[in-house]
């Protein structure tokens, strides 16, 4: 899709609408910076090949930040004038970027159904060339990671979809990686499981392959018994109270008065409570002396700091090593390869 978006067309029609929504009262009055902004962004994509370097001058650079929300508000254009359209047979309509899923409620009369369903094809194919590819109306599809069936009854089956091409290639336990890492991943995909299955059988068969794979990727039994137990129970509890999450406002948290420690990832480095407790020692709040947060700069203002959070970064592993995306020095340059 990125690709085949026409910039210029994007451009006029995109600014078109932030000059009317900021136009709004009480709207942030940054609309020219906004579309200054665009301008320079999509009128400049530079990539580097070799030792060349080349101007994209149609489509969305992949890769640009802006590139998503870019696209969907490009084609959400065209979706506001022609979905309402077919209100009476489209009941649901949704789309993440490139992907569509929706529920056609068809005419009773075969022949019409086909001829307006044809038409429906047809008017989402009208938007400055991007074209489309639609499947035949059928009780079952995959949309991202769901599959979905319609039943007999009118109720909608989920389940986790995974493709057949899948490796599962989980990190594995020898791998220079913080001990959290293994939790946060079986944590997070039991969620994932018992969130998008409808059914309790397919949830017991995809946590029990999904054990089976971390166990073939050598973790012991030993470690994740406790751990899908636990996750097990955390899930239940998140969905059962997941209604009434949005009864209470989430607690905010100002960022101002933390300072972020960058570090590469090594596991024979100190621990992270040990880099806190000297920053608590000998930073923050030293013994006898002034806590850092009312401390002043060369400005006069306060320091106003008093927590740490420490990010780590992934080191170089073995796909960096070997898998060099650097051409430069292995063999002609590329624009060599130019014809003048």
């Amino acid at each position: 899709m990125y690709t085949n978006i026409k910039t210029d067309v994007a451009l006029t029609l995109i600014s078109q609408m932030v000059h009317q929504e900021l136009s709004k009262p009480q709207q942030p009055s940054y609309t020219e910076a906004l579309v200054s902004a665009l301008h320079i962004v999509f009128t400049n994509s530079i990539v580097k090949f070799g030792d060349t370097y080349w101007r994209q001058i149609s489509g969305t650079g992949m890769g640009i930040a802006p590139a998503p929300p870019w696209a969907a508000i490009f084609y959400a254009l065209h979706e506001q004038h022609f979905v309402p359209k077919w209100s009476s047979h489209l009941v649901f309509y949704k789309r993440f970027i490139d992907d569509i899923i929706g529920i056609w409620l068809p005419h009773p009369d075969m022949a019409t159904d086909t001829s307006l369903w044809s038409a429906f094809c047809n008017d989402l194919q009208q938007w400055h060339g991007l074209e489309w590819i639609v499947s035949p109306h059928s009780t079952r599809c995959n949309f991202m990671d769901l599959a979905l069936t319609l039943t007999p009854t009118g109720k909608i089956d989920t389940n986790l979809f995974e493709k057949s091409q899948n490796l599962y290639l989980y990190i594995p336990p020898g791998s220079a990686h913080p001990k959290g890492m293994i939790k946060g991943l079986i944590f997070g995909n039991t969620l994932r499981i018992m969130r998008l299955c409808s059914h309790e059988g397919d949830v017991t068969t995809h946590l029990t392959n999904f054990k089976t794979r971390l166990l073939a990727r050598g973790y012991p039994l030993s470690l994740l018994e406790p751990l899908f137990l636990q996750a097990i129970q955390d899930a239940k509890t998140f969905i059962t109270n997941q209604g009434r999450d949005h009864l209470t406002p989430p607690p905010t948290h100002n960022t101002s008065t933390k300072i972020f420690l960058h570090l590469e990832f090594h596991p024979e480095d100190p621990k992270p409570q040990a880099i806190h407790r000297l920053w608590q020692e000998y930073g923050s709040e030293p013994e006898g002396k002034r806590p850092l947060r009312d401390m002043c700069n060369s400005f006069k203002e306060k320091v106003n700091l008093d927590s740490l959070t420490i990010a780590y970064s992934q080191p170089p592993n073995l796909r960096n090593r070997f898998s060099v995306r650097d051409i430069s020095g292995r063999g002609r340059d590329v624009s060599s390869y130019l014809v003048e």
